[in-house]
């Protein structure tokens, strides 16, 4: 499998927000108790973002298509910077960073058959079902800021009648919040 890395040398992503009928969206807990996030992952070279949110559905939690309906997206790639200890910078991978496209699934099955074990290396040894806002409070702090975006712009597709609540936590988190 081949990245595709822009010349700003951002990896090219797809994050997923996947939305039960009442409102919760999906947390998986990265292996070995590493923090909280979105299914996510890479696009290949000569692969488009949506072919990709596919693949990683089913290599993540091992869902197929037919599990979801796809709502809608962000309109441009989000970017987050990486912290410089996780950045590769050697002649053949330079990255700084990950530029992502976010996309909003719907379940269409009451239950759905998650597993992790689609893959060799599993992203994710758990998972919970929790409120909108919640993953900008459980992901790593360098991707709050993009977390915000992608759920700010996608609630209204969520949400038509108008995004839940900020819970009380909110203002504690605004170095990571839109002004």
């Amino acid at each position: 499998m081949t990245d595709c890395i822009d010349a700003d040398g951002y990896r090219a992503n797809v994050g997923i927000v996947l939305m039960r009928p009442d409102g919760r969206v999906f947390l998986g807990r990265r292996v070995g108790g590493r923090g909280w996030q979105f299914p996510q992952g890479g696009v290949l070279l000569h692969e488009a973002p949506e072919e990709a949110l596919f693949r990683e559905l089913k290599e993540e939690i091992g869902l197929d298509r037919s599990a979801v309906k796809l709502v809608g997206a962000t309109r441009d790639w989000l970017r987050y910077d990486l912290p410089k200890r996780y950045r590769r910078r050697g002649p053949d991978s330079f990255c700084i960073g990950q530029k992502q496209r976010w996309f909003l699934l719907r379940c269409t099955q009451a239950e759905l058959p998650i597993r992790f074990d689609d893959t060799g290396e599993p992203e994710f040894d758990q998972f919970r079902w929790t409120t909108w806002w919640e993953p900008v409070r459980e992901v790593i702090f360098f991707k709050r800021p993009v977390y915000v975006q992608a759920l700010h712009e996608l609630a209204p597709l969520a949400h038509p009648a108008g995004p839940p609540p900020y819970p009380e936590w909110w203002e504690q988190r605004s170095s990571a919040l839109p002004a």
